[in-house]
């Protein structure tokens, strides 16, 4: 049954990400992966969040599927540093190495500092 958790997790997830990608896209342009860089960061933030709630007091407070769904699936789906690393080669093959190197550290600076933001406020919370 777990699987099936991910497995719904993951579709939603996934389609998730499409919308925010295509949406920045709209909205920005296509000249730097908005998209994959709001995804990355929300994403470490939900994470961060949903990580500290998990496990609030040292005790689980979400069940083993719940955490499936949401952390492996929902969020599984929903951020991929697949993409991140596909859209960071594209910028580096179109000659645009400041804005590849840019978007790298941006992506993992920006998705800890939101980790680390989502477990605090979470841990603040309860």
């Amino acid at each position: 049954m777990t699987y099936l958790w991910v497995a719904l997790g993951g579709a939603l997830g996934s389609v998730a990400r499409y919308a925010c990608s295509g949406a920045a896209v709209r909205w920005l342009g296509a000249g730097f992966p908005y998209g994959t860089l709001f995804v990355n960061v929300s994403g470490s933030f939900a994470i961060g969040l949903l990580a500290a709630l998990a496990a609030a007091d040292g005790r689980p407070s979400l069940s083993t599927d719940a955490r499936a769904f949401l952390l492996v699936g929902v969020l599984g789906g929903f951020t991929t540093f697949s993409a991140f690393s596909l859209d960071a080669l594209l910028l580096w093959e179109r000659s645009a190495v400041a804005l590849a190197v840019l978007y790298v550290v941006a992506s993992v600076v920006l998705s800890i500092a939101a980790l680390v933001a989502g477990l605090s406020l979470m841990r603040w919370l309860t």
